[in-house]
This record gives structure tokens, C-alpha cells and sequence, in this order.
């Protein structure tokens, strides 16, 4: 690769570089205060796109505190979620419900980062990358129905009101997804594409670009709905980390709940179950069934993107996305579905 591509990667990743953990425990002590500080020092959970630590309120509150990456979210976006997830749960939705800091704001700010708490969730993600799905078909058929449901639920819940109405967050969109500069990055520009691969995901953009005019389905999503971002705690399923959300198209959440098992020999059992569970609590017409492997591929063009600025060159998840991208796009420009292939 020309060296300014290897220059402009370089630049990429120093943008995208982590705080370390030190740092990130000391900007936590700064931000509890606004929650009227922990009863013992908090447990970091994880440096990623956000900084989150597990703590104990003062006043005995379990709470995840989250340090928002700069950049990403306005102010207004992530109190607008907060809010938004704040309805949602009034609504009986099973999300993270924020808590309030001392000065009854929804966040506070330490360095460069807004801070915000929500009420801790116990349980476990269903699953994480590209792991196997785990049961028999059966199994997965049942977890994907409950799955299909909480979606469904979720998108209900928003329809019937549970958005501020001020609702700042960015859309995604045909130009987000399929633009001259989608959000998460210019997917056809991995560097682990060959000429062929690269002109075969233009041709997919082409086509899907097409296709989404078709879905009718538009309002606010998740927009992250990995399996990781799915808790299985006491109580069933809840969904978390809601940083990406924003207006969009509800098969695009779909698509992304589907998009880790995208060669997985239980994928035909977990689409049916998911789109069973979904559909038995909001309409789901088979013209927009067929529109999913477009939405699932749309998922895997964004990743495609968005792992270009979170590693080197050479390193393997550059092909482990864009080999994703090219399996899927070749299915939009096919008319086919990867789970009648996993079926075959």
C-alpha cells in the first residue's frame, strides 16, 4: 500500500488511541462526584468506545457509569438518549435506566468527556463476535423468539410516544449507511480488499441503495443490536448500550441481530425464530422480509468501515470484516438470502 495510505491509517488509529486504565479510574473518581461520589472505588468494565465502570452510589444506588467517547455525541444527542431510555423504561421496556446527578442533569463532565450513570443490569450478554451460537435448533429458535419480541417491543414502545420530542440523534440513514462518506467509514476502501472485492461491494451499495427505498419501517432503533448488547439477566432479555441510536430503518436492527451468525449453520433457526417473535407483536409483511438480507448486509458494510480505524493494516479483523462484507454483498446483488444458503 502507497505510503500516504499507510500515513493515513496511522492517523486513524492515533485518533481512535484508548485512555489508559490509570487515567480512566482517576476521571471516574472526578465524574461520581456529580452522583454524589461511590461508596468504594468503582470496578472498570471496559475501555472501548466508551469507558464504563461498574460502582455503589453513596446513597446505595448500583449504577454503570459511563464516560462518553469526545467527538461522537453532542450533549444534546446524549441527554436525549438518556431521556429517551428514561421512557422507555417508564414503559416497561427492559433498558438501563439513568440516574440523575445531584443537580438533577442527566450528566456530567470531567476533561473532555461527558459522564453519565444508569441503573445497573445484572446478567450476561447472549453472546459475543463471531462465537457459535450455542444449543441445539430448537434452543435457538426459542432465545432469537424472545429476542424478536423485545425488538418489537422496543420499536412499539417508541411508536407509542416514548421519544422526547426533541430528539437530536444522528439518522441512519441512506447516506449514513450507503453515502460518498457513511458514518463508520468508506467500507469499500478496507484494506483487505482486492480490486474484485472492492468493486463488488460498490456494485452492492449501488443495488442496496435501491433497495432501501422499499422499507417503510423508519423510526428510532438501537442501531447496535449485537448480541453482546443483549443481557440475559434475572428477569429475561434486556438491551444495552444505546450509543449509537438514532432514527432509522427497525429491519436495520434486524439485520444487526442477525449479522455475527452470518455463516453459522443455526442461522436459518435463529432468523425464523427472530422474525417469529417479532412479527407476533408488530406487522412485519413479506415484502419487507425479503428487504432483511439487504439490512443485514448494510450491518456488515458498516463494520467493514468502522474496523478500518480500530486496528493496523495487517491485522486479521481488517479481513474478517471485509470477507463478511463481500459474503453479504453478494447476496444483495444475488436476490438471495445467507440462510437459505446455510439450509442448503
Amino acid at each position: 500500500m502507497p505510503g500516504f495510505w499507510r500515513r493515513h491509517w496511522a492517523r486513524r488509529l492515533t485518533r481512535q488511541a484508548v485512555i489508559s486504565e490509570a487515567k480512566a479510574h482517576a476521571m471516574a473518581q472526578t465524574a461520581l462526584a456529580f452522583w454524589g461520589n461511590a461508596s468504594a472505588p468503582p470496578r472498570l468494565v471496559r475501555i472501548g468506545e466508551n469507558v464504563v465502570f461498574e460502582a455503589h452510589l453513596r446513597d446505595g444506588r448500583h449504577v454503570a457509569l459511563r464516560l462518553h467517547r469526545p467527538g461522537y455525541q453532542s450533549l444534546a444527542a446524549i441527554e436525549a438518549e438518556l431521556e429517551w431510555c428514561a421512557a422507555l423504561a417508564d414503559a416497561g421496556v427492559p433498558v438501563p435506566r439513568p440516574v440523575r446527578a445531584i443537580n438533577g442533569g442527566w450528566t456530567g463532565h470531567v476533561a473532555n468527556r461527558r459522564a453519565s450513570c444508569v441503573e445497573w443490569l445484572a446478567g450476561e450478554p447472549i453472546g459475543a463476535g463471531h462465537l457459535p451460537l450455542v444449543g441445539d435448533a430448537g434452543q435457538v429458535r426459542a432465545e432469537a423468539a424472545e429476542l424478536g419480541a423485545l425488538i418489537a417491543r422496543f420499536h412499539g414502545a417508541c411508536d407509542a410516544g416514548a421519544v422526547p420530542d426533541d430528539f437530536p440523534r444522528k439518522p441512519w440513514d441512506a447516506k449514513a449507511l450507503l453515502g460518498e462518506r457513511p458514518r463508520w467509514g468508506a467500507f469499500w476502501d478496507n484494506p483487505a480488499l482486492d480490486e474484485k472485492g472492492r468493486a463488488l461491494l460498490l456494485a452492492a451499495r449501488d443495488e442496496a441503495r435501491n433497495r432501501v427505498t422499499q422499507a417503510r419501517d423508519f423510526g428510532p432503533i438501537h442501531a447496535d443490536l449485537l448480541r453482546e448488547n443483549v443481557l440475559r439477566g434475572p428477569e429475561g432479555l434486556a438491551l444495552i448500550d444505546f450509543d449509537d441510536s438514532g432514527p432509522g430503518w427497525r429491519l436495520y436492527d434486524l439485520g444487526t441481530a442477525l449479522v455475527s451468525a452470518w455463516r453459522d449453520p443455526q442461522l436459518p433457526a435463529l432468523v425464523e425464530g427472530l422474525l417469529a417473535g417479532y412479527s407476533a407483536l408488530r406487522p412485519l409483511p413479506p415484502d419487507q422480509r425479503a428487504l432483511l438480507p439487504v439490512f443485514m448486509a448494510l450491518r456488515a458494510f458498516a463494520s467493514a468501515g468502522w474496523v478500518m480505524s480500530r486496528c493496523a493494516l495487517d491485522d486479521p479483523r481488517n479481513a474478517a470484516y471485509a470477507e463478511r462484507a463481500v459474503a453479504l454483498a453478494r447476496h444483495v446483488l444475488e436476490g438471495t438470502a445467507p440462510w437459505e444458503a446455510s439450509r442448503a
